[in-house]
């Protein structure tokens, strides 16, 4: 089943001789429950595309289906809920709010949502990121591969249509990122979720069920 469906996708700024292409044209649709990685050197548009496929930034030109929603017919507001609900965002910094414990992090789409997370599923992501006895830490009381596996749960606990992930190993050790691509790995095949992986890193990119290349704003 298609979940995801990106039709002849544009982004530019500026106006005339400063005017650049920063996602070129671009089409290419997920199944649910795929795990793709999107690969591409600094400045080839990759992360402009992410944000564009989740409802961070709006194209000049194209559309983008989630679940067979033009996401882009939404107004402001209703985007902003449906990015909510329906799309987990992973960064390469975090993100996390530094007065708010592990557990208050991963459920703050839900309170945001003005609802309560369900304890069950809480308490099984928390075991699933090896988080159970850091429930109640700060972000500045765990590592940054800690902090990672905290930024995953909140992705997740929404149960999201997709999750993307824009360089989620970029800011952490070898060590820490062999988990953290690990631990997508599981919430792919454990949770069927649908992932999204943005990394200029080739063999991080081979987890992934496929991978598509960008050069210049397009596919290679």
């Amino acid at each position: 089943m298609e979940i995801l469906k990106v039709e002849n996708l544009t982004k530019t700024y500026g106006k005339g001789d400063n005017r650049v292409t920063a996602v070129d044209n671009i089409s290419f649709s997920v199944e649910k429950g795929e795990f793709v990685a999107i690969v591409g050197s600094s400045g080839s548009g990759k992360s402009t595309l992410l944000h564009l496929i989740g409802g961070v930034d709006r194209p000049t030109s194209g559309k983008v289906y989630i679940e067979g929603k033009d996401i882009y017919s939404l107004n402001d507001d209703n985007l902003a809920i449906f990015r909510r609900r329906q799309v987990g965002l992973i960064y390469q910094f975090y993100n996390l709010i530094p007065i708010l414990n592990v557990e208050e992090n991963i459920s703050l789409p839900c309170e945001l949502d003005g609802k309560k997370a369900d304890k069950t599923q809480l308490n099984e992501l928390l075991k699933t990121l090896g988080l159970e006895n850091r429930k109640k830490h700060l972000p500045n009381q765990l590592s940054g591969g800690q902090q990672q596996r905290v930024s995953i749960g909140r992705s997740l606990i929404n149960n999201p249509s997709i999750v993307l992930a824009d360089e989620p190993t970029g800011n952490l050790d070898s060590k820490a990122s062999s988990e953290i691509v690990e631990l997508l790995k599981v919430s792919n095949k454990k949770y069927n979720q649908t992932i999204i992986m943005i990394t200029h890193d080739l063999e991080i990119a081979k987890v992934a069920d496929r991978i598509i290349k960008i050069e210049d704003g397009k596919i290679v």
